[in-house]
């Protein structure tokens, strides 16, 4: 059974930094591209962040520099280092890979950055 937990959001003031960490389970991680997305206020949906089994990464032109996504093929997590956050970026984090077509995440973290 796959399942992803994220965690390491909360309450920042604008040019703080947070850590989030997802922890993966139920598939061969190392194989896997994980993803960060978020979901704002509005519900809308934005890809932040991509890593794939071979570490590129890919990110949205709204993070570029600000954010670094990594992972640790030892203990199955992907990280999103989130710096010079700005009032923007507040939105609920979720971690994103897809298995056998189809899609799992897990039930986010909240991130709220005040201005």
């Amino acid at each position: 059974q796959v399942r992803l937990v994220e965690s390491g959001g909360g309450l920042v003031q604008a040019g703080g930094s947070l850590r989030l960490s997802c922890a993966a389970s139920g598939v061969n991680f190392k194989l896997y591209t994980m993803n960060w997305y978020r979901q704002n206020s509005g519900n809308e949906r934005e890809l932040v962040a991509t890593i794939t089994s071979a570490h590129n990464r890919t990110y949205a032109d709204s993070v570029r520099g600000r954010f670094t996504i990594s992972r640790d093929n030892i203990w199955n997590r992907v990280y999103l280092q989130m710096n010079s956050l700005k009032p923007e970026d507040t939105g609920i984090y979720y971690c994103n890979l897809r298995h056998r077509g189809l899609a799992y995440s897990g039930q986010g973290t909240q991130v709220t950055v005040s201005s």
